[in-house]
């Protein structure tokens, strides 16, 4: 039986951040883009997700999605059969990281969402070029759809989430860390990082991408996740 495909997607996004993907792969297998707009925790949105995802399953994560994808490798290992983080960071907010959350919460709250998340993705986090714009908006029209209160919700999330040093290190399924080398919220050092802790997790770094790779450069993207879960996984993967 061919491995269901779990999308996990990023702050104020849902599954048009996929879009392209999900196109193409969910030709020859399941392909599910589950929500993370449930709870002001992580491990509350990875315990919920928990009773609705399928026994086994590859996950993929992007932002704030492999942040909480790392929870659910954490609570149930023997559940996921491969893992792919993307633009993603497993450390725990800096005080000073936290605290600056607090100015987006005033914003949203006081209806100025989107200038809340230009300032949290703006578009030097992006690639230079003429989609870098037309990709921006698509962020920011999936922002203003989840509204304020989602927004309110992940913030809080992440201020309090768990670093994830230890998981990275126990992780024994294939891994793939896919970064846009343009990314500057979640620099490629990051990625290095976390590649550096996961046994055996191959490190790929998109050349023409920064923090949205799945539709900067979608067909590298799915070129990427093809040969992901063409990897077999080993005897002692489970």
């Amino acid at each position: 039986m061919i491995e269901p495909l779990v999308f996990l997607p990023g702050l104020m996004c849902d599954a048009r951040l996929f879009r392209p993907q999900i196109d193409v792969m969910s030709r020859d297998r399941a392909v599910t883009v589950a929500p993370i707009s449930s709870g002001e925790r992580i491990e509350e949105i990875a315990s919920g997700l928990l009773d609705q995802l399928p026994h086994r399953f590859a996950l993929a994560g992007l932002s704030m999605g492999g942040v909480v994808a790392l929870e659910l490798v954490r609570r149930a290992p023997e559940r996921v059969s491969r893992l792919c983080l993307m633009a993603t960071d497993a450390q725990a907010d800096t005080p000073q990281i936290a605290a600056g959350r607090e100015d987006l919460i005033v914003a949203a709250r006081s209806g100025r969402l989107e200038e809340a998340m230009r300032r949290v993705v703006g578009s030097d986090t992006l690639a230079p070029g003429p989609q870098r714009i037309p990709i921006l908006n698509n962020l920011l029209s999936m922002a203003m759809d989840l509204g304020p209160e989602l927004f309110v919700r992940q913030m809080r999330a992440l201020q309090r989430r768990p670093d994830q040093q230890g998981t990275l290190r126990r992780i024994k399924v294939p891994t793939l860390i896919l970064c846009g080398s343009h990314d500057t919220l979640t620099p490629v050092r990051k990625h290095a990082f976390m590649a550096d802790l996961i046994p055996g997790a191959v490190l790929q770094t998109i050349e023409n991408a920064g923090h949205l790779p799945t539709l900067e450069t979608p067909n590298v993207v799915i070129d990427a996740l093809r040969n992901w879960l063409s990897v077999p996984c080993r005897p002692d993967y489970g």
